[in-house]
């Protein structure tokens, strides 16, 4: 029998080697750190090493509290640190790969590329497809604006390093630095928009595809963000230049007391701001107005019943303004400019489900396993394999030749 040792490849990086493991079709590479930061400092270089580093085990997710997206796609329990700026690598055999870089979601607050509903294994070995997912800072680490301690943002500052660590790397795992697709989730896809509004974002992916992209969230102002740092101080009680001594958990605690105060239920009171250079003011406006890259935008059908479904009418109308609408506007805006996107809605839903065709609904079938998402609430235990087929085809056809398989500016509904 061979062993795990003998399945196994090892590729250098440009600080280090790693050793990934075979499995299956493809070769996995977990927990790759790709930058290195000081709490509540911008991400720096990874320090060299020598050897040979395993890649096996995925490396700690961002801390957080639990999910308010639980109910629909359940609990999830993973080592956690402020270590955490990792990426892990699917790689199919062979060279000139076109790459899949995912962003996950969780309101800036939550989640991990390295959960299991984001493997991007089976997405690799259907599409001879590189995957890369991504963990970053959220909360309170990664979106906290204080004069003297964090300008903001540096949970986009991460992905934009993971970013170029892949422009950087990806080719010694087989893929092609020049066919990358950026592919982001809710907070996600709404980081990839504010990457093509600002200025450091450019050059870094050339094509994008926005899943349930909260377009109506606008960045908060220096100013909102900076006073949303200072209710954090006060829940605290301490003073700005003692957060660094802060335990993680202490910290943790007084986000959720600011959460819990916000004026919003939905909108994260720890999340991008718009200081004109980074993010702008306003990024769907700026993409609308300059993006020329190809897209692939779209929404669920009731994304707003996996924050509330006891009030159907008011679910479908915080949908229409979230989502609905304002993807529409930007698929528009494109449009009249020449560059219209490729648009999706879906539409499936379990028969029966309270959840409706909800936020995060389509998720798992792009990536991830069955077994992965067997708990999800929101699936009620179906996951149909063709509508599986069936997306994952269309993403696929999208990231290796720019055209998921319908006609430019038209809706494509999922319904299974």
């Amino acid at each position: 029998m061979t062993s795990e040792i003998e399945q196994s490849a090892i590729v250098e990086t440009g600080v280090g080697k790693v050793r990934g493991v075979v499995e299956g079709g493809v070769t996995a590479y977990r927990g790759i750190p790709y930058a290195q930061a000081a709490r509540f400092g911008k991400p720096e270089p990874s320090a060299p090493w020598t050897g040979v580093r395993e890649a096996a085990e995925f490396g700690p997710a961002a801390p957080q509290l639990a999910s308010r997206l639980a109910r629909v796609m359940g609990n999830f329990e993973i080592p956690q640190g402020e270590d955490c700026l990792s990426l892990n690598v699917w790689a199919p055999p062979g060279d000139g790969h076109p790459v899949l870089v995912f962003l996950h979601g969780g309101g800036f607050s939550s989640g991990a590329g390295s959960l299991g509903w984001y493997d991007g294994a089976e997405f690799a070995a259907l599409g001879d497809v590189v995957v890369v997912t991504v963990n970053y800072r959220i909360g309170v680490f990664g979106y906290l604006r204080l004069p003297g301690v964090s300008d903001g943002n540096l949970g986009l500052l991460d992905q934009i390093a993971a970013l170029s660590w892949v422009r950087e790397n990806i080719a010694a795992f087989g893929g092609d630095p020049d066919r990358v697709t950026a592919a982001g989730q809710s907070a996600g896809a709404i980081s990839l928009v504010a990457m093509l509004s600002g200025e450091q974002g450019s050059g870094l992916f050339q094509q994008a595809v926005l899943q349930s992209t909260p377009l109506s969230m606008l960045p908060d102002t220096p100013d909102e963000a900076a006073r949303t740092g200072g209710k954090l101080l006060q829940e605290l009680g301490i003073e700005a230049e003692q957060l660094g001594a802060v335990p993680v958990a202490e910290l943790l605690a007084a986000q959720s007391a600011v959460a819990s105060r916000a004026p919003s239920g939905i909108i994260p009171p720890f999340q991008l701001t718009g200081d004109g250079t980074l993010v702008d003011v306003d990024p769907a406006t700026a993409v609308g107005r300059h993006s020329t890259m190809p897209i692939l935008l779209g929404t669920t059908r009731d994304e707003a019943a996996a924050f509330f479904s006891d009030d159907w009418d008011a679910m479908e109308q915080a949908t229409e303004q979230g989502f609905g609408g304002p993807t529409r506007r930007l698929g528009v805006a494109l449009s009249e400019r020449g560059v219209a996107p490729w648009l999706y809605r879906f539409d499936w839903q379990p028969e029966g489900s309270p959840f409706g065709a909800c936020h995060c609904l389509e998720l798992p079938f792009l990536l991830g396993t069955a077994a992965a998402w067997q708990d999800a609430p929101m699936l009620q235990g179906e996951r149909p394999q063709p509508l599986v087929d069936e997306m994952r085809r269309s993403w696929i056809s999208f990231v290796r030749d720019g055209d998921p398989g319908w006609e430019r500016g038209s809706t494509r509904h999922f319904t299974g």
